[in-house]
């Protein structure tokens, strides 16, 4: 067994930006829409637009998604491919 712990610090620190319900909520977003931006999430969560950007924020900082300006309207994706397929196995009786 590997017992330098330490070599899975990134790894914990990524899980921690996903173990959040509504961090969780907007990546099942993004995997069903693509992507969308901070308004359209707002909508669906019922949330403040702030609280929605601090969520995404946390996101983009664990290099989970992604920010793509398009004129004044900045959409948001899932980076990380392998985060991708994880939160989709993770999500995937919720949604069935």
């Amino acid at each position: 067994m590997d017992n330098n712990y330490r070599a899975f610090d990134a790894k914990a620190e990524v899980l921690k930006a996903i173990a959040h319900p509504v961090r969780l909520c907007i990546l099942n977003g993004l995997l069903q829409k693509g992507n969308c931006n901070v308004s359209f999430m707002q909508d669906c969560l019922g949330l403040p637009q702030s609280t929605v950007s601090q969520h995404l924020q946390k996101l983009r900082t664990a290099g989970i998604v992604e920010a793509e300006r398009n004129g004044l309207e900045v959409n948001y994706s899932i980076k990380n491919e392998k985060i991708k397929q994880f939160v989709e196995l993770f999500l995937e009786e919720e949604q069935n």
